[in-house]
């Protein structure tokens, strides 16, 4: 299985196995704190191997420079098959609204394929 996106943007849709992605980004910039960021999307995009068609788990899991959670974790199930294809790709678009922020710093949001830590990414939050 291979990760070929897991990003942070304003707005995601899948329509037809086609994803859309709007205003990507890493960064949050608030006036003041604490702050609460009205609303982003989560996309992750997998592409999986012949052998690796089945049902797998997903989690995300996120943490602040401190280790503590910052969020509930986001955990799910998918089923990955194709047709006539030696790959699949599978798309997950989660929407977070309200994300609260005490003060500036870094988020890291983690992605794990059954019980297996894949990758991570940092949300950065700036005073600005």
């Amino acid at each position: 299985m291979k990760i070929e996106i897991f990003t942070f943007c304003d707005f995601a849709q899948e329509n037809g196995g086609k994803l859309t992605i709007i205003g990507t980004f890493d960064t949050i910039i608030a006036r003041s704190f604490p702050c609460i960021h009205p609303q982003l999307f989560i996309v992750i995009r997998m592409r999986f191997n012949i052998w690796e068609f089945a049902k797998h788990t997903f989690r995300i899991e996120t943490c602040d420079l401190k280790g503590d959670m910052c969020m509930d974790t986001i955990n799910g199930n998918m089923v990955v098959n194709s047709v006539d294809n030696t790959t699949a790709v599978s798309h997950l678009i989660f929407t977070i609204s309200n994300l609260y922020f005490k003060s500036n710093g870094m988020i890291s949001f983690v992605l794990y394929i059954d019980d297996r830590e894949v990758t991570s990414i940092p949300l950065y939050i700036r005073k600005g």
